[in-house]
């Protein structure tokens, strides 16, 4: 009954991609493939970074190699091309749900909607972004952005021996949000992602190869359920094993290191549109 209601949703369809939702379904697929034919313009623009915080200078000119070089220093990241500077194409992205939500006003409703986006590598690195918005397409846009922004690293471990690669979570782990939770326990190497459809896209977007889940509340509503979810995956990093027991060694941020770099003055280029059609 979880993995049926965690799908609900649409616009008072049903269930978006349940049994009787496959013009929902279908929708939804629409409105995210006219959102993805836009993406041409977007790469030149993207080519055209021109950062304009600290961080995205260090990384545009090559000082910082990786996004875990960020996470130790745990610097605010406020640019979302930062992410995909190191992600690249192996980030991946989706949309969960977009559902309507209304305003009461004196001239009546107002309508806008709210898109669930999850972004992922599947190595690692996951992110879950929110946004409301009169249109679908600025909404879905607006998500990915925030989703990015919200990357995160995700902790792997083993079940047993310490043979292969990590391939499950470190320990059992509980997220909450409303009245959902959400609770990972490690499985044995192939026993696969043993989930609801909801959490177990989250977790394969991280990189998680085998796990069992537990959830209880209402998980029909699905941004809470994707919410606690991810709230699990944020505290795999949370707890000091004894393999973390390692004398720290503490080194300078970025900020520090590269300070006179930083110092030095830089032009930001704005670039105008001009109409050309003369104006008589």
């Amino acid at each position: 009954m979880a993995e049926r209601g965690g799908e609900r949703g649409g616009f008072g369809r049903g269930f978006g991609r349940g049994d009787r939702g496959d013009r929902g379904g279908r929708g939804d697929r629409g409105r995210g493939d006219r959102g993805r034919g836009r993406r041409g313009p977007k790469r030149e623009e993207e080519e055209k970074w021109v950062p304009v915080t600290k961080l995205g200078r260090l990384v545009k000119d090559g000082k910082i190699k990786s996004l875990e070089q960020i996470y130790l220093f745990s610097l605010p990241i406020k640019e979302h091309q930062i992410v995909e500077f190191f992600l690249g194409p192996a980030l991946k992205d989706e949309v969960m749900k977009i559902m309507p939500v209304q305003k009461q006003t004196r001239a009546g409703q107002r309508t806008r909607f709210k898109a669930f986006v999850v972004v992922g590598d599947s190595n690692g690195h996951v992110g879950l972004g929110v946004k409301c918005s009169k249109e679908v397409a600025t909404a879905i846009r607006g998500a990915i952005i925030l989703a990015k922004l919200s990357v995160i690293p995700v902790r792997r471990g083993y079940w047993g021996n310490k043979i292969g690669k990590p391939h499950t979570v470190p320990c059992k782990v509980t997220g909450k949000c409303g009245s959902v939770t959400v609770r990972l326990v490690p499985a044995p190497r192939g026993s696969g992602i043993v989930a609801a459809r909801v959490p177990k896209k989250v977790l394969q977007f991280a990189g998680i190869d085998d796990v069992f889940t537990s959830s209880r509340g209402s998980t029909k509503t699905l941004g809470n359920f994707v919410k606690a979810t991810f709230e699990c995956l944020l505290k795999t990093y949370g707890f000091l094993t004894p393999d973390l027991w390692k004398e720290t060694r503490f080194s300078k941020s970025p900020f520090q290191e590269f300070t006179d770099l930083l110092a030095k003055p830089h032009k930001i280029s704005v670039l105008e549109e001009v109409d050309s059609t003369p104006v008589y």
